[in-house]
């Protein structure tokens, strides 16, 4: 190595510096964001509790006094109070963390690009709450009430909150992450990796796909829950087909007319 290839390495290696500096301070912002999200959200873990509590209460079991929610440990109402207050701030802090994000990748981006960037971000986080809120009110009260009536009604039963308020968050949380199903079919259609002849052609081991998540995810591997799982996991992969078919439909109008908006 001469002397004159010292400033060349150093060149080379300054924008590499700059990308890190400027992660370090994204990470740190968002991480700034997640803690005052969850600040916020701690004075309201006793609403959620609450909240999430419901569809328990609104079984028969419950409302016969033969199920309750109980503490096994001392420290149990604690940690789950917690770990309430991480997910709930996190929801909250999600809008502030995207943008940080966003200010990441923009930079790098070429304008075409900036055009996709920003709806695709905005969209999973609007698919992750319409995941939650869809898990909350259509998915955990029939789940909740089979297996409360499983239970019968000759013994009297006592659930661990923490275990039970683990299952809830896992299960909207799970179809949050489910609901983004379709923004990933639309990327990776984007950038070439799919399209939905591809998608389509593997049904059948994305049906497969689908039930072992739900095994997986439900607290049961009983016909009831594994259906209450893996339907709307299967029907999302359609809809991430239907997309992927769409768009690239509109891509092939967009190249055919040299107008970018073509296709919309």
């Amino acid at each position: 190595m001469t002397q004159n290839d010292v400033p060349t390495m150093l060149e080379k290696s300054a924008p590499l510096l700059d990308h890190l500096e400027e992660l370090r301070t994204r990470l740190i912002y968002s991480l700034i964001y997640l803690v005052i999200g969850l600040g916020a959200a701690w004075n309201f873990v006793p609403r959620i509790i609450k909240l999430l509590q419901e569809p328990l209460e609104h079984t028969a079991l419950y409302k016969a006094g033969k199920l309750q929610l109980v503490a096994t440990q001392l420290p149990e109402q604690l940690l789950m109070s917690f770990n309430i207050a991480l997910w709930a701030g996190l929801a909250i802090a999600l809008p502030f963390i995207l943008h940080q994000i966003w200010l990441f990748i923009a930079p790098g981006l070429y304008q075409e690009e900036k055009r996709w960037a920003a709806p695709f971000i905005v969209g999973a986080g609007v698919s992750f709450m319409l995941g939650v809120v869809t898990a909350y009110y259509l998915i955990l009260p029939p789940m909740v009430k089979f297996l409360a009536d499983f239970l019968g009604g000759t013994v009297s039963a006592f659930l661990s909150v923490g275990t039970y308020i683990g299952q809830v968050v896992t299960v909207m949380v799970a179809f949050g992450l489910f609901f983004e199903m379709p923004i990933l079919a639309v990327v990776l259609t984007k950038i070439g990796v799919v399209n939905h002849v591809m998608l389509g052609s593997v049904r059948k081991f994305a049906f497969i796909a689908c039930l072992v998540a739900a095994a997986i995810i439900t607290p049961t591997t009983d016909p009831v829950n594994m259906a209450l799982f893996a339907g709307p996991l299967y029907l999302l992969y359609e809809v991430g087909v239907l997309l992927s078919r769409v768009f690239r439909k509109r891509e092939e109008a967009e190249v055919q007319s040299g107008d970018p908006f073509a296709g919309i």
